[in-house]
């Protein structure tokens, strides 16, 4: 009987894997025991290809040659992947091997990346899928136990796929397309440009808002203790039911109109009740974290970028075992999972939650916790059953711990209890409301440090006089909108929904979705990255380059709907419910309309940049004095310089290609310095530092000059 091979995601993931399953011994790129070889791929290994693996012609950006719609999109291996893919595929098709198990992560983008792999492997071989929503030991163990056949996720790898061809053919046909129009390099995707148009939309709506003053008039009372009122007046509004509902509005146009309330008050001396409206209220604790959730906190607390809590949750999942998988977007458990709760609840039992712990009053699994209705791909993020010693981990991490944990623990506390009372007071001929809020019991709410605003009123009746101590005018403005911080912008994205200006459609479309939990801090790093917005504080504020994109886009490309509906499909895609051919014909029609549309004329002028458009020439950056850093490999004729943007050749006008951009190594967490270029000129290499950008592994590699002039790197190991 042969073996059996396991691909795991990244190589720290096989580790955890080998050890539950008894390889121990050290393969090349792989770990081999008496049943079982673990091998891993490191992140993606394989990409779609290029333009210019289908004709040389796309080389050169010309805009006769759009729309590029292949008649089957390729894979190739991605550069400096070539080791690691070759050790895969060597295993995947080893006679000793009979099956296969694809561990990779548990969702739509780990079912992609094993996929390409077995695809571009040529591998023909039975597989199986496990699925583990933790890293600890039982997890796995439990996984291997329960494996499903490959092919039951086949639904899931089609969703995949849609979504990785969608977004080539969009963002390679309307960047080159925008690009060549406008002579600036200018980047187009499914998902970032809506999202891009809602944060430029909320900086024009702050641009152009024009704040209005008004008034309130504020009464001081005493009976008993003190308390405040505001002047109102009752407001009519007609639903869409065409019921007729009133408000009170405390808000005064005029500050004459203020100043002759303020006047009578002062005249009456007092206030005589005339109503008190008790009301009991509940407020449920919150539901567990789904990604999205515990990005916005992490955002709000402690001004964590989305795509740095989701590295840090992606640690505390592998490298620590003390989460269970952060990608999900459901915040339910499942019902088989009651006694995981109960040993993980009985695992964090240490002194920083021990009181918690002991106050509650039992646990309770209501459909706010338990809902398999509710959960698709994976449960909420939990704790596991581990112990945690946060005192060993970074803090960064323990932050985050703690907010799963506490999470996890006040979602089996009571609800916070309250009664609200509101009262209506007449001084002359003006009405005056107070509001006031009395906690009957504080359930959840005991785990929480923050006070609610609203102060206690001292018991009035109808009838009661209540003296007027003061009474004061307060002049106020109208607030215009607030930037987008990274937990507001989630939420946008979530329910992009309600930024549908068309009606009819906004029902519908109300509770869509711009890219996923998994794919959302991205995003917004990649408008970063190709300069459409920026940080400032823990706002996102959008820079002219964006703003002036958004100005020349047609409104499908920039509004959610498009998305929303493509998200949609690919829903459907993952349920069996919609052929994958359907979905990419509308991605054809719409690239072919995106092209089309480039064509418009527009009145933006972009701001120049150091490079013209590819294959038109560049804006050299040589200056006079400025040495050479070495011969060019590529012509070996010219010297290389260094722009701005890039190290270049100086027969580029002679058609030279010779590019090496200065953030090549950006996405590996380096940077390209001089120094390390003039030695890759020279044939030599150099070992840098860097991070693995799909598994954020950290460690060393050798940086090298291929004969092709790109830099690449090979030989990665991994920090022990």
């Amino acid at each position: 009987m042969g073996k059996i091979l396991v691909v795991a995601e990244k190589p720290s993931v096989a580790r955890d894997y080998a050890k539950v399953l008894g390889c121990k011994e050290k393969g090349d790129g792989c770990l081999i025991g008496q049943t079982y070889v673990v091998t891993w791929a490191v992140g993606h290994l394989i990409e779609l290809c290029g333009p210019e693996r289908y004709d040389e012609k796309y080389k050169r950006w010309n805009f006769q040659d759009l729309p590029i719609i292949p008649k089957e999109i390729q894979l190739q291996v991605i550069r400096g992947a070539n080791k690691q893919f070759t050790i895969v595929k060597k295993w995947m098709n080893h006679k000793e091997i009979d099956k296969i198990i694809c561990g990779t992560d548990s969702g739509r983008e780990g079912e992609l990346i094993f996929r390409y792999i077995y695809q571009m492997a040529k591998c023909k071989k039975p597989f199986e899928r496990l699925w583990v929503s933790s890293m600890t030991e039982e997890a796995i163990t439990a996984g291997f136990q329960n494996l499903k056949d490959g092919h039951a996720y086949d639904h899931l790898y089609e969703s995949a796929r849609c979504r990785s061809e969608a977004d080539w053919l969009v963002g390679i046909n309307g960047s080159r397309a925008y690009t060549l129009r406008y002579d600036v390099l200018l980047s187009i995707g499914r998902v970032q440009t809506p999202t891009l148009a809602m944060i430029v939309n909320r900086q024009n709506e702050i641009d152009t808002f024009i704040p209005q003053d008004y008034y309130e008039v504020k009464l001081s009372h005493e009976k008993e203790k003190k308390f405040s009122s505001l002047w109102f007046h009752w407001e009519k509004e007609i639903q869409e039911s065409g019921k007729e509902t009133r408000s009170k509005v405390t808000r005064i146009e005029e500050a004459v109109e203020a100043e002759r309330i303020k006047q009578q008050a002062e005249t009456a001396g007092k206030a005589v009740v005339q109503s008190v409206t008790k009301t009991k209220k509940k407020q449920q604790p919150p539901l567990l974290y789904d990604l999205t959730e515990l990005q916005r906190e992490g955002n709000r607390r402690y001004g964590f970028s989305a795509s740095k809590v989701l590295t840090l949750a992606q640690n505390l999942y592998e490298k620590y075992k003390l989460l269970t998988y952060p990608r999900t977007d459901s915040r339910y458990l499942s019902e088989d999972m009651k006694e995981t709760v109960r040993s993980t609840l009985h695992a964090i039992n240490t002194p920083e939650f021990h009181d918690a712990l002991m106050k509650l009053p039992g646990l309770t699994f209501t459909k706010r916790i338990i809902d398999n209705s509710k959960i698709t791909d994976h449960h909420a993020i939990i704790p596991t059953p581990k112990k945690p010693d946060l005192s060993k981990i970074p803090e960064d991490e323990a932050k985050i711990y703690r907010l799963v944990a506490w999470r996890l623990i006040e979602a089996f506390y009571p609800p916070y209890e309250y009664e609200t009372t509101e009262v209506t007071l007449k001084a002359a001929e003006e009405y005056f409301t107070a509001k006031g809020r009395t906690t009957l019991n504080p359930g959840f709410m005991a785990l929480h440090k923050e006070k609610s605003s609203e102060e206690e009123l001292p018991i009035l009746q109808k009838g009661d006089e209540v003296p007027i101590l003061s009474a004061q005018i307060q002049k106020k403005q109208t607030q215009p909108p607030k930037p987008f911080t990274e937990a507001t912008l989630l939420t946008a994205m979530e329910y992009a929904g309600k930024y549908i200006e068309e009606e009819a459609l906004k029902e519908e479309l109300d509770k869509l979705s711009l890219g996923t939990p998994a794919t959302r801090a991205s995003i917004i790093e990649r408008l970063i990255k190709v300069h459409y917005i920026q940080r400032k504080g823990k706002s996102l504020l959008p820079t002219e380059k964006g703003k002036d994109l958004i100005r020349i886009l047609p409104g499908q490309l920039k509004s959610p709907e498009m998305t929303a509906k493509w998200e949609k499909a690919l829903d459907k895609i993952y349920q069996g419910l919609m052929e994958p051919q359907r979905f990419m014909g509308s991605i054809e029609r719409y690239v072919r309309f995106i092209v089309n549309a480039s064509t418009e004329e527009r009145q933006v002028q972009f701001a120049k940049e150091e490079y013209k458009r590819r294959g038109k020439g560049r804006t050299a950056a040589k200056k006079e004095g400025v040495p050479a850093l070495g011969k060019c490999p590529l012509c070996d004729k010219g010297e290389v310089y260094k722009n701005s943007k890039s190290y270049y050749c100086s027969n580029w006008r002679k058609g030279c290609q010779f590019t090496v951009w200065l953030n090549s190594l950006e996405r590996y967490g380096a940077q390209l310095k001089d120094e390390e270029m003039t030695q890759l000129l020279q044939g030599k290499e150099r070992e840098i530092v860097m991070t693995l950008p799909q598994t954020h592994e950290k460690g060393t590699a050798l940086l090298y000059l291929t004969k092709e002039g790109k830099v690449e790197i090979k030989g990665f190991k991994a920090e022990k």
